[in-house]
């Protein structure tokens, strides 16, 4: 039998979240010269990327995209990152990812900026599942769910999957 999914966002839905994500960042940023965006591979990097685009088109501000890959697994911090964390010394960095559980992703995405003093650190998710066990909030949140621990959310990104973008909760 397949299992059931119920659908929470369509590929429309979720372009109007991530412009209204951007428009939240811009305002929160509005006098910043550059902004760094820290996607955590692999959905939040492709969020970041979006995210990106949009803000290309609205902000006064330039934006780079920076990616994190995090050995989500490990008990300690092990992250492989593709810039030199003193770049984002006094800079405002928004880390991002897809889906926001447990917080574990998020705290370890938080470590890679620990010795580096920055001047703003917010985060970005499409889908906040209100479950943590970490002392983690988002700042920019697409849609916000309350759901069993047992329920599982999964985000689709045609950049990844080949399939239309939508979310669902199985």
């Amino acid at each position: 039998m397949p299992e059931k999914k119920l659908l929470i966002l369509n590929k429309q839905q979720i372009q109007q979240k991530l412009d209204r994500m951007a428009y939240q960042i811009l305002e929160d940023n509005f006098d910043e010269n550059e902004i760094l965006i820290a996607g955590i591979l692999p959905r939040g990097n492709h969020i970041a990327e979006r995210l990106k685009t949009i803000l290309d088109g609205i902000a006064p501000f330039k934006s780079r995209i920076i990616t994190i890959e995090l050995e989500k697994q490990s008990s300690s911090l092990s992250a492989n990152i593709d810039f030199e964390v003193e770049e984002c010394s006094n800079k405002v960095v928004i880390l991002v990812d897809d889906v926001l559980n447990s917080g574990k992703t998020l705290a370890y995405g938080f470590g890679v900026f620990l010795d580096v003093p920055l001047k703003k650190l917010r985060t970005a998710v499409l889908v906040d599942r209100n479950h943590k066990s970490f002392p983690i909030t988002t700042d920019f949140a697409g849609v916000a769910l309350s759901t069993v621990i047992k329920e599982h959310v999964d985000v689709v990104l045609d950049e990844e999957d080949g399939e239309e973008d939508a979310v669902y909760l199985r």
